[in-house]
């Protein structure tokens, strides 16, 4: 046990530094990769229907299996092993440079999702571990910061490559994929050092864990999530959409993108700091701030297909608070919610049911695109409208 506190408190800032670290070179891979691959599989011969069952396939696999990673990992104790195998799988992105048609990089896509899904219920219990030290709600800020600096200069690398041209070509994109073998080694070198760091970490009791004894606290806090993710439009479909109405150029889809990463980083620190603030003045306060993730959902879908391009700005600022939301508070919750002995089941139930909405809703997305982009935005509004009501139900249930 660490007898001094402050060298205690140091460490845990080390970890979660590196786990910060770690997350911003895995951002500047998938994250890049998502801000072109709607477009990529375009040129691949991809239609609308088809981006949005890939997009909802990749999130359902790569969330479902949250779900036994979490038990196992709960299990066997085995956070690191599965943290380390889920970010190899990240090799996936540079290796769509060699995908010559669009079912070859649908399936490199749909992997790399598979290994977020191995390494985060893993990963989310080992920062919730050393976050509660200093608040689960700033522990969880400072990595989405980190994560999401990552998370724009993946897309920047796309802004910058594709500079020269206006109209890009498939080996124009295979160039850009083929540079993330850098960022790719530079995160297993750093993860390596995040797990002799962690391992030589001495864990100080903190005190009393306060999590809610009523199972149904949890479960509800689940179908809210379930709702609320089912009308998140993905980035993909706004890609799509942007490139085939020739909103704006290709080289300002990722820059859209990364203007929401920049608002995701700077959210996601203060949400943090006001969940922990707000959790210190009354039990379970801090739940409140929950419903800003539908809320601005709903903004967001009311004016992304705007054809005026201060709109779409002002919705990717939107977005990108939601996205925030999602990263910090949504994770932390769970965190404060559950006890260490079943959070990483919790994190994989959580998650499981977070994915099964992605996928139904990028699949329902894409197909009523095509149909009618009022009616997709009229679908996804309704499930958030949902969620709203299933917060008031969790907030009832918390304060009795």
């Amino acid at each position: 046990m660490v007898k001094n506190p402050n060298k205690a408190l140091k460490h845990v800032f080390i970890i979660i530094l590196l786990f910060g670290i770690i997350s911003l070179l895995g951002d500047i891979i998938y994250e890049g990769a998502r801000s072109v691959n709607g477009p990529y599989l375009k040129l691949l011969g991809a239609n609308a229907a088809i981006i949005g069952f890939i997009v909802g396939i990749g999130e359902l696999l790569g969330y479902s299996i949250r779900l036994l990673v979490g038990y196992v990992s709960d299990k066997t104790k085995t956070y690191w092993l599965f943290t380390i195998l889920g970010y190899s799988l990240l090799v996936s992105i540079p290796l769509l440079a060699l995908a010559g048609n669009w079912q070859l990089a649908a399936l490199l896509i749909v992997l790399e999702r598979i290994g977020k899904g191995i390494r985060s219920p893993a990963r989310d219990t080992l920062v919730s571990q050393v976050t509660k030290k200093i608040g689960t709600g700033i522990g969880f800020g400072i990595t989405e910061f980190l994560d999401q600096i990552g998370a724009l200069i993946g897309p920047l690398i796309f802004v910058v490559l594709f500079a020269a041209t206006q109209e890009k070509t498939i080996i124009d994109y295979q160039r850009a994929y083929s540079i993330f073998w850098i960022p790719f080694i530079a995160l297993m070198v750093v993860l390596f050092i995040a797990f002799l760091k962690f391992e030589s970490y001495k864990r100080v009791k903190v005190g009393e864990e306060r999590v809610s004894e009523n199972p149904k606290v949890f479960w509800l806090y689940s179908v809210f999530t379930f709702f609320t993710a089912l009308g998140f439009i993905n980035f993909a479909i706004v890609g799509y959409h942007l490139k085939t109405n020739k909103i704006v150029p290709d080289m300002q889809i990722p820059l859209l993108y990364a203007f929401a990463m920049v608002v995701d980083a700077i959210a996601g620190l203060i949400i943090g700091r006001m969940y922990d603030r707000m959790k210190v003045k009354h039990k379970y306060a801090e739940l409140s701030l929950l419903l800003i993730v539908p809320m601005f959902s709903i903004a967001t879908l009311w004016i992304i297909f705007s054809p005026t391009l201060g709109l779409v700005y002002l919705a990717m600022f939107f977005w990108g608070i939601v996205l925030g939301a999602h990263e910090t508070i949504m994770k932390a919750a769970i965190a404060d919610i559950t006890s260490i002995n079943k959070r990483g089941r919790s994190y994989g139930v959580f998650n499981a049911i977070y994915g099964l909405a992605l996928f139904i809703g990028s699949f329902v997305a894409g197909y009523l695109y095509e149909v009618s982009i009022s009616w997709m935005v009229l679908v996804l509004t309704s499930a958030e409208v949902v969620s709203i009501i299933m917060f008031f139900l969790l907030k009832r249930e918390v304060i009795r």
